[in-house]
């Protein structure tokens, strides 16, 4: 599995990927909330980072899936996922490898945000008057969240060798999950199906986190969500081998 880490990691950083993504997650993420009327910090009147938590689910939506397409789908075209499949590795090992890399790459994109942390503070007044517990809160959603689009990437790739197709697929997931369902709660008011819709939710458990209150069902819910989706990347790894 290490193996599998340090070569994705190797991937990553040896190409243009990872400055790309890097780079527009924090320029997005800048723009929205130093320069942009109405959702910058100064315009808003307040203290606190929820601009940066509002928007950055919806880049990430678009730079995980552009990240973790290549993951499997390169490695079926080029024909090196046969050699790896050889190696004296379990298909977890493989999977989660790809999965930590994936992760590793979007905490790095976001950990130069504690610079707004830490602008936002001192521009406070009195200096540090800002909500840190539900900052932190957010941070902790946005992670989990980040990590479900991540395992959402991974197994749409192992779907298919075209990584444009791969793209769409886990696109259109993440979109589904952490927007359609809310659209589909709202056109039924009172249905018995409506926990089932909200238990689903991206956004609900993301926004629960935000508040600042950490709810172990939330957290049980994304950690079970990444394993469900790594489970399925197994099934269909394993499938294709045939």
């Amino acid at each position: 599995m290490l193996a599998i880490f340090k070569k994705e990691i190797s991937s990553f950083f040896s190409s243009i990927i990872a400055y790309v993504v890097v780079s527009i997650f924090l320029i997005a993420n800048g723009i929205f909330l130093w320069i942009l009327p109405d959702s910058n910090i100064f315009d808003f009147g307040y203290a606190n980072l929820n601009s940066l938590f509002e928007l950055a689910p919806w880049v990430f939506m678009f730079l995980i899936p552009a990240v973790t397409m290549r993951s499997f789908a390169e490695e079926r075209k080029n024909g090196t996922l046969e050699i790896i499949l050889t190696k004296p590795l379990s298909d977890y090992h493989i999977i989660i490898g790809k999965y930590l890399a994936g992760l590793t790459l979007v905490i790095i994109s976001i950990l130069p945000t504690l610079i707004y942390y830490y602008t936002v503070y001192f521009l406070a007044s009195p200096v540090g008057n800002i909500d840190t517990g539900g900052i932190i809160g957010s941070y902790i959603g946005l992670f989990f969240l980040a990590s479900i689009y991540v395992s959402i990437g991974i197994f749409a790739s192992s779907l298919n060798d075209n990584q444009i197709i791969s793209f769409i697929i886990a696109l259109f997931i993440c979109f589904f999950f952490y927007v359609l369902i809310d659209l589909i709660r709202g056109l039924f008011l009172i249905s018995p199906i409506d926990p089932v819709l909200q238990f689903l939710s991206i956004s609900t458990h993301y926004s629960s986190i935000s508040r600042g209150i950490i709810d172990s069902r939330d957290i049980i819910y994304f950690i079970s969500f990444n394993a469900i989706f790594i489970v399925l990347t197994k099934m269909i790894t394993e499938r294709r081998k045939w």
